[in-house]
């Protein structure tokens, strides 16, 4: 039997103090990684309870403008799968928060999946998304993540049909991962009651908790989402911020996380 991962734990923790999760994404090595170390750090003093870490790709399909650049930056510094997952090695000599990985399938499949899986959970990785590896194809990865103690977190759309919710979330373990729009991250985001009513349909369905992502960049957005889901993941907005206005992302994070 594995033991419990550290995003089930904060999960736990958080619903026993009535809270909901501020999950920040942010791009390994944007502009390169001793910066991102940096704010990492700066994350947590700000009340993050879990961190995204994309890995940067030249071909991404869920990303958003603010997020390819950010990933072409890193890319310019040479940041690799392999060196980010050393990075969290590095991480966790400070650090017990929680991370995620942000990748695609292409890095994993060159890297190899039983090595990636094997390192990325000796470096102190808890948890991987990949988006164009939908759980129809990963049965065996899912499999391997398990044993391991790696989290596999895959995706639903405010489209997706309730018995395609029903396999997503049998596949996810940590957290269910919400897409709020049909389109890619930056987007805007609008907490309708189409968007309302499916998220109590995932949540009748599933008692893993839930957290939302894509489009919500705002305190306001933060608030309305914190109201319906476990936990709230914001990219395009933060990673802007640290990039283009560093000295008021401080106050910024800090809004969010009040917010939520």
């Amino acid at each position: 039997m594995t033991k419990k991962s550290r995003i089930t734990s904060t999960f736990q923790r958080l619903k026993r103090e009535n809270k909901k999760a501020f999950i920040p994404y942010i791009m390994a090595g944007d502009p390169d990684l001793e910066k991102t170390f940096e704010n990492v750090m700066l994350l947590e003093k700000c009340g993050a309870d879990i961190i995204e870490l994309g890995v940067p790709f030249t071909d991404p399909l869920a990303d958003g403008p603010t997020i390819q650049m950010a990933a072409e930056r890193a890319l310019k510094a040479g940041v690799t799968l392999t060196e980010v997952i050393e990075f969290v090695r590095r991480i966790r000599n400070h650090s017990q928060i929680p991370i995620v990985l942000m990748t695609y399938y292409n890095p994993v499949f060159k890297y190899n999946d039983d090595f990636f899986i094997a390192d990325a959970v000796n470096a102190g990785v808890d948890g991987v998304i990949i988006p164009d590896l939908p759980p129809d194809e990963a049965d065996d990865f899912i499999k391997k993540s398990r044993i391991s103690g790696l989290d596999t977190i895959f995706l639903i759309a405010p489209i997706s049909t309730e018995e395609r919710i029903k396999k997503i979330t049998k596949a996810c373990r940590g957290f269910v991962y919400y897409v709020s729009i049909t389109g890619v991250t930056g987007a805007r985001f609008s907490p309708d009651n189409t968007f309302k009513e499916h998220i109590k349909l995932v949540k009748r369905i599933t008692d893993k908790p839930l957290a939302v992502g894509f489009g919500v960049s705002s305190p306001d957005d933060a608030r309305a989402v914190a109201e319906i889901a476990d936990g709230v993941i914001i990219g395009s907005a933060i990673v802007k911020r640290l990039y283009e206005h560093p000295s008021s992302s401080r106050e910024f994070i800090k809004k969010l996380r009040e917010a939520i």
